[in-house]
């Protein structure tokens, strides 16, 4: 039976799908890589949500300020034997719900344009295009996206 915990970047089992998921992006993003991998430090991130089966972590996703009113979906990864499972969307509603029982009224994301599955997945769970914000401003293969909470 699959359940979820929140916890932080302390966790030994984030930081364990962590490792996988920037050798995966260092794949998917070649050459772009070291750009965005400064944007993805896991360290004081203060909240995290895993997928465990079985006591198995099977993915992670996190949350952090972007400003007052919105949270950044960050380091969002589901093992690639535990994937088209629903996971993924399990986890980014229990970040929604938890950005949300923090007050904020939205989140915002980033993804990159060859990751079609990601963007997929946030299609399907109602984010929407934005224009890239930020550090994402002006670069070609960034995709931005936006939800309001409830």
């Amino acid at each position: 039976m699959l359940k979820t915990i929140r916890t932080n970047s302390d966790n030994s089992d984030f930081r364990e799908l962590v490792k996988l998921l920037d050798k995966e992006l260092a794949i998917v993003d070649g050459e772009d890589h070291s750009f965005y991998s400064q944007f993805n430090k896991i360290d004081k991130i203060r909240y995290v949500v895993l997928a465990y089966e079985n006591e198995k972590p099977l993915g992670c996703g996190a949350i952090k300020e972007y400003d007052a009113n919105s949270m950044e979906i960050k380091r969002m990864y589901i093992t690639p034997e535990s994937r088209k499972k629903g996971i993924a969307s399990i986890i980014l509603s229990e970040l929604e719900m938890w950005a949300s029982e923090l007050s904020y009224e939205k989140c915002i994301l980033e993804t990159g344009k060859r990751q079609l599955e990601a963007i997929g997945l946030y299609k399907k769970n109602g984010y929407t295009l934005i224009p890239n914000y930020g550090q994402y401003a002006g670069v070609e293969n960034s995709l931005c996206f936006e939800k309001e909470l409830k």
